[in-house]
């Protein structure tokens, strides 16, 4: 079992056991629990009420953070000819073809997002079993298979995050940084759950969003009041 430090259990002692915050208190208190020696990232988990064995129980999709991740997207492209150009010339860190294919089956894996034109899967599908594990195989209902590269390029550098449910029927999203301001983390916050809510497949039924919890990198979870953010959501939209 691993160690649980001092500093964790410090900053545990501030989360109040059972405790439903509402997004404004929670997004309060991670960020003064983010006292790493680095900017921490943020993540937000979400518990949905779907059966993650049914196929037509599936959540994925994308959306664009209103403040980015503020990370730097290290952002691949497979394309060719004038669609290489245009990745390149919209900020794409790598283009290229079948010499990214070997390799990244050769063990290279240093970038954060995957694109590819459609004519080019061909040989991307080649990449399966070492993409999709990773989260990065290109896929069309998340706009990663697109003859417009160079508008994925740009809305992927700006902050646009992939939403897919695991086995388990969670969701996890990075929703900014310790250092972004409560409203930026909000904003974030709230476009995430808006997403997720249009998202809900039809065949899902009962209670949709079930559980959501906040965390930096290096803190303890604070649990989110799923009604009242749904409730607060509603209202921003209106």
């Amino acid at each position: 079992m691993a160690k649980v430090g001092k500093r964790y259990l410090a900053l545990k002692e501030k989360v109040e056991p059972g405790k439903l915050y509402s997004p404004e208190e929670a997004v309060q208190l991670v960020k003064s629990m983010a006292t790493a020696r680095f900017d921490e990232t943020v993540e937000m988990a979400v518990n949905l009420g779907i059966d993650p064995k049914q196929s037509d129980q599936q959540v994925r999709g994308t959306v664009s953070l209103p403040h980015g991740t503020g990370k730097t997207m290290r952002v691949l492209v497979f394309a060719q000819g004038e669609k290489a150009k245009e990745a390149e010339e919209a900020g794409a860190d790598y283009v290229g073809g079948e010499e990214l294919v070997q390799k990244i089956q050769e063990g290279w894996f240093d970038f954060d997002a995957a694109i590819a034109t459609p004519d080019m899967m061909r040989i991307v599908g080649r990449l399966g079993k070492l993409l999709g594990p990773r989260g990065l195989m290109p896929n069309a209902k998340t706009g990663t298979v697109t003859n417009d590269v160079a508008q994925a390029v740009r809305e992927i550098k700006a902050g646009r995050v992939e939403i897919r449910n695991d086995r388990y029927g969670n969701v996890h999203v990075p929703i900014g940084k310790a250092s972004f301001s409560e409203g930026q983390l909000l904003d974030n916050f709230y476009a995430v759950l808006e997403a997720l809510n249009r998202m809900k497949p039809a065949a899902a039924r009962g209670r949709y969003i079930k559980k959501i919890a906040l965390a930096t990198t290096m803190s303890p979870s604070v649990k989110v009041d799923p009604q009242l953010a749904l409730a607060r959501m509603e209202k921003r939209v209106a």
